[in-house]
């Protein structure tokens, strides 16, 4: 497979796994890492997904050309992704809070497909960030860290 393929497939598989995983997120921020998307809607992301230990359950629609809905345990968010120096980030909104607020989550396809989520971890990409310019700069400051991330998570899409 190449580049361009994987990065895309990788990037859309993610859109999914990061929404369900949402409620699990350490740290909310007022503002997601881009205002807009940088990628389009993939049809293969649409569908029912499972997380690796069957606790998660979501469905993915599109809502346009560039965002997602995601219903995960009944709750709703909206997601988009937010590439940050050619590494696949998403935005992930819930849709449900008073006020927006929104996770930050990073991922990677392996070659047997399942998806390992990691969420941007709150001590290196503070949620008292003031603005998605700032953000964007700490992710490419500290994009070799290994503390930038999370635990990992692990999803599979159902057949």
């Amino acid at each position: 497979m190449n580049r361009v393929s994987f990065v895309s497939r990788t990037s859309t598989f993610g859109i999914v796994a990061a929404a369900c995983c949402f409620v699990l997120s350490g740290c909310l921020y007022d503002f997601p890492i881009t205002a807009q998307a940088t990628r389009k809607v993939n049809a293969r992301l649409l569908g029912n997904w499972t997380s690796k230990d069957g606790k998660n359950k979501l469905k993915v629609v599109k809502l346009d050309d560039s965002n997602y809905i995601v219903s995960c345990d009944g709750d709703l968010y909206r997601a988009y992704h937010s590439d940050v120096a050619d590494t696949p980030f998403v935005s992930v909104q819930n849709l449900e809070s008073d006020k927006p607020q929104y996770a930050y989550w990073t991922w990677k396809l392996s070659d047997d497909g399942m998806l390992s989520l990691r969420n941007v971890n709150d001590k290196v990409v503070p949620d008292d960030t003031k603005d998605s310019a700032s953000v964007q700069k700490l992710l490419k400051e500290n994009l070799q860290n290994p503390a930038l991330f999370g635990d990992e998570i692990q999803l599979t899409k159902d057949k």
